[in-house]
């Protein structure tokens, strides 16, 4: 008897199988209520009182053993079921993706790309990396002229009249160059200044710089497209416009909105004035016109710009614009509401 029950614990060690059905036909064949076991213990009652206790010794380790391989056998076939059922079935929920959020640079961009979109305007973009042509001949701006001091440039060593565009205005050339009035186009996009970083300054920052050029275009439909961006970006509709210089817009100004006093914010971020300075712009000067192969007789134009970053700080209170640029997760996950 003893060699018919190691035998037995042989074939149970031996045993393997994937399926549910002959893992239960293995348990009831042993373990169950008329199986083996039970048959063995029977027989157990007329053996010999010497040999009982080796006899019972292994019928204990063979029940032992069916029963842990009944249990290692199910627990492989719930692993292997699992895996089948998270990778296999296709009907199953997805897991919980946690959703990003749009850069606040961008949430803005595209504020004002839809704004403008609205009466014509249409997105024009060109290279970061410019020719002194586009980036400043062409704008009114020849060798050697003071005004180029206003813009700290970094130039290209190997080719001193290759640059980083300090301003869009570039792509605005680059489209008159290219398609005839009438023109209703804005040029967003990413800029480059040689200047000390700090809370308010930055040397890479973006820009937003509008074109509009027909006949019969006067500085009344500039102020009049001006009034509209700040209702619909800020919902204020007071401005003011002052003198200013500008080598490729004559006369040029600044824009100013009344931002009120109404608050503490509002006199910390006004000076206490309750004004505050969003962009400039002015009437395309006609030498501009000139060098891009317009007739300056016959068409006149209008052209503003803005920093994409100077809006995003007013319009979300941010105090310094090095945050935008150091990729904090905290910072970032406060725009997941904003679309």
């Amino acid at each position: 008897m003893l060699d018919k029950v190691n035998k037995l614990i042989t074939d149970v060690k031996a045993f393997k199988t994937t399926s549910k059905d002959e893992i239960e036909a293995f348990r009831i064949k042993y373990l169950g209520s008329k199986g083996l076991l039970k048959e063995l213990f029977n027989e157990f009652k007329q053996v010999d009182n010497s040999l009982k206790k080796d006899i019972g010794q292994a019928l204990n380790n063979l029940r032992n053993s069916a029963s842990n391989k009944v249990d290692e056998l199910k627990d492989d076939l719930d692993q292997n079921t699992e895996q089948k059922f998270v990778f296999g079935d296709l009907t199953r929920p997805s897991e919980a993706i946690e959703l990003g959020s749009r850069h606040p640079i961008s949430l803005v961009k595209n504020r004002i790309v839809e704004i403008f979109s609205r009466i014509g305007f249409n997105v024009s973009e060109g290279p970061e990396i410019e020719d002194d042509w586009h980036n400043f001949t062409a704008l009114n701006l020849p060798e050697h002229h003071p005004a180029r001091d206003m813009q700290d440039t970094f130039f290209i060593e190997t080719k001193p009249d290759i640059l980083l565009r300090t301003h869009t205005s570039s792509v605005q050339v680059r489209y008159m160059e290219n398609n005839k009035p009438p023109i209703r186009t804005i040029s967003p996009g990413r800029v480059f200044r040689n200047e000390d970083i700090s809370a308010r300054a930055h040397c890479i920052f973006h820009q937003v710089e509008g074109l509009y050029i027909d006949t019969d275009v006067s500085f009344a439909d500039l102020k009049q497209t001006l009034l509209y961006f700040t209702k619909e970006m800020f919902g204020k509709s007071k401005i003011r416009l002052r003198p200013s210089y500008f080598p490729f817009t004559e006369p040029s100004a600044e824009v100013d909105i009344y931002w009120g006093l109404e608050t503490e914010i509002d006199h910390k971020i006004t000076k206490g004035t309750g004004w505050l300075e969003i962009m400039g712009c002015g009437m395309v000067d006609p030498n501009v016109l000139k060098n891009a192969n317009i007739d300056a007789e016959k068409y006149s134009g209008f052209a503003f710009g803005m920093g994409i970053e100077r809006i995003a700080m007013l319009l979300y209170q941010i105090p310094d614009i090095r945050m935008f640029y150091e990729n904090d997760v905290r910072f970032l996950k406060q725009f997941k509401s904003v679309f």
